[in-house]
């Protein structure tokens, strides 16, 4: 199954896009025997259209763009329901078992995601009822992934329930 991030808008080069990069990068290691592979980012552009409603709308549609046919599709919201992290992995090796070609973890930009959106995803989660910068949520997706990975293959890194 392959694993990507569809964030909106471009992170700029620096410790954040590092640590994201560096996560993904052990999920890759981790994920392959797993079945779980390609872990990565794409980043359609963020809207300049006048009104928050407009840019949600023109985002959703390059994030439509950006998800391969018959993918699982989890909204990060902050109107999300809260999962722990050994659920995550759980429902993610559901989806893998059942041969979904693809998970893809959603992050709208500064306004949000499209009620639709939202709407059509197989999951939408939270990671915390606080608002979080769109970098910080990139860096928690791809430790959660990595996270995933560890889970279940048995790793002691996650030391959770």
């Amino acid at each position: 199954m392959r694993v990507l991030i569809v964030a909106v808008g471009r992170m700029k080069a620096g410790p954040e896009r590092e640590l994201v990069a560096r996560y993904l990068d052990r999920a890759t290691a981790s994920g392959k025997p797993l079945g779980l592979a390609d872990f990565s980012v794409i980043e359609p552009g963020e809207s300049r259209a006048s009104s928050a409603d407009a840019r949600k709308a023109e985002e959703a549609r390059a994030i439509r763009t950006a998800i391969p046919e018959k993918s699982v599709v989890i909204a990060l919201d902050e109107r999300g329901k809260s999962i722990a992290s050994a659920d995550f992995a759980t429902r993610i090796a559901d989806w893998r078992d059942m041969g979904k070609p693809a998970l893809v973890l959603v992050i709208g930009g500064a306004d949000g995601l499209a009620a639709d959106l939202r709407g059509a995803a197989d999951l939408v989660i939270s990671f915390s009822a606080m608002t979080w910068p769109h970098q910080l949520v990139r860096i928690m997706a791809a430790e959660q992934l990595y996270r995933t990975t560890t889970i279940l293959s048995g790793h002691p890194y996650h030391r959770g329930d």
